[in-house]
């Protein structure tokens, strides 16, 4: 009989870990730290796995990578998400979209819109198991590839029952850029946001206007020759060419909370100079930890959502698309709450072992 269990992230924005028994083997979907500085991975999660699997390189799904490497464990990643793993890493290469037979099991990947290299697993186990880690249907960046159907899901419901869309957001964004004098820093992830919002600046403002650091450069450059990104992402091109002592309104830079890399260099020089709410704004868009939600406290601070997650309509529309029967809400504060949502027509489940 083959189990899952979700380990970890349900119940907050905290690491993702999924156990998933085989009848013959144990397995750890994702393998995640954080994002909060104090939501450490638990190597206890891996007594008795025999191999890691990582749907993508963001810290929260693949920060615990390390005592998976010091196990001896293999870990299946796509070609992309493995370069995120310590250079010892034993890797099993994935693919972004198709099938890959493993013990007898039929794993199928596919885009998740999310992250470069970003990945959803299918496994032909039961009725079929689905985990989404993180994944968007609203990119005009990463691509989506759409799920074949399968009996029990845990998906991303990071945004909880919010069903605000991607175009809201982009109004409300708009909207206060155009209130704000000087220049403006995006701390993002280079795998995750900063390619969407480099292109969503560009249509607006042209490219003269958009600077990315070296990071973002040399990833979102990467990216434009992986496959793994929409058609319209080719319109960045021009920002690739800038350098980086060219004059810029908007900055897009790693890292997204602004604790490091640099995003961190700019706010403490502009904080040190006068000039951070003055002529120097910081527009958090994505999940903050403490030291964003402090930078976003003060003058020049600010926070506008960029959906790189499913609102509700999305996370229904994903549970319909997959004939599920049960699914669990993971990676949100309340799950509770989906107790009660009929939307979804399907049984919740939350840290329970079930039976495939």
């Amino acid at each position: 009989m083959s189990t899952i269990t979700v380990l970890s992230g349900i119940g907050d924005k905290g690491p993702a870990a999924m156990r998933l028994d085989t009848g013959r083997h144990r397995w750890l979907l994702d393998c995640g730290f954080g994002p909060e500085a104090n939501a450490n991975f638990d190597p206890k999660w891996l007594d008795g796995v025999d191999a890691v699997f990582v749907t993508h390189d963001h810290i929260d799904h693949i920060g615990g990578a390390a005592y998976a490497v010091e196990a001896g464990l293999p870990i299946y990643a796509t070609r992309r998400t493995s370069q995120a793993l310590p250079p010892s890493a034993q890797v099993r290469e994935l693919p972004e979209r198709g099938e890959t037979l493993i013990d007898g099991i039929r794993l199928t990947t596919g885009r998740n819109g999310h992250a470069l290299g970003g990945v959803w697993f299918h496994f032909n186990l039961g009725e079929g198991l689905f985990y989404s880690g993180d994944w968007s249907e609203e990119s005009d960046w990463f691509a989506f590839d759409a799920p074949p159907q399968a009996a029990t899901a845990i998906i991303d419901c990071s945004y909880h029952l919010s069903d605000v869309p991607q175009s809201r957001r982009l109004e409300d964004l708009d909207a206060l850029i155009d209130t704000l004098p000087g220049q403006i820093l995006f701390p993002v992830p280079p795998s995750g946001r900063a390619g969407e919002l480099a292109l969503h600046l560009m249509r607006r403002f042209g490219p003269t206007a958009v600077l990315l650091d070296p990071e973002c450069c040399h990833t979102l450059r990467a990216a434009l020759t992986s496959g793994g990104v929409a058609p319209s992402a080719d319109e960045i091109a021009p920002l690739l060419d800038r350098g980086p002592l060219d004059e810029a309104r908007f900055l897009i830079c790693d890292t997204p909370n602004a604790d490091g890399g640099a995003a961190w260099a700019y706010v403490r020089a502009w904080r040190e100079s006068g000039r951070l709410g003055r002529d120097a704004h910081v527009i958090f868009t994505g999940h903050m930890t403490a030291h964003a939600r402090g930078i976003e406290a003060v003058e020049g601070g600010y926070f506008r959502r960029w959906n790189v997650h499913p609102p509700l309509s999305d996370q229904i529309a994903m549970i319909h698309r997959l004939g599920a029967k049960r699914f669990a809400p993971a990676f949100c504060t309340m799950p509770e709450d989906y107790l009660v949502e009929a939307g979804f027509g399907a049984q919740v489940f939350m840290h329970d072992t079930l039976d495939l």
